[in-house]
């Protein structure tokens, strides 16, 4: 059975950090590509960043330089640190597994979601 568990959301000020882990489990974690996802109130589910199973990395134009993942192998973990953040950066953050995660392609196993909420 394949989990993945998100954790690390929060509310924060804007301009500031969160870490999001999402430890997975019933998979060969190093094979996989691993995705963050997000999804604001009355929006579409976006891809926000994907990390292959070589370390490759992609992101959207809307969080570039401000978001960076990362995976752990030993740990079967992957992780989005988040900086600088944004009111429009609100959403349900969630994590996504695949052997392929493109922005036509998402994993077909996901995670429960983290509420990130940015705000003053």
């Amino acid at each position: 059975q394949v989990q993945l568990v998100e954790s690390g959301g929060g509310l924060v000020q804007p301009g500031g950090s969160l870490r999001l882990s999402c430890a997975a489990s019933g998979i060969i974690f190093s094979i996989y590509a691993m995705g963050w996802y997000r999804q604001a109130p009355g929006k579409q589910r976006e891809l926000v960043a994907t990390i292959t199973s070589g370390d490759s990395t992609n992101y959207a134009d809307s969080v570039k330089g401000r978001f960076t993942i990362s995976r752990d192998n030993a740990k079967n973990t992957v992780y989005l640190q988040m900086n600088s953040l944004k009111p429009e950066d609100t959403a349900v953050y969630y994590c996504n597994a695949g052997r392929i995660i493109t922005t036509m392609r998402q994993g077909p196993y996901w995670g429960q979601g983290t509420q990130v909420t940015v705000s003053s």
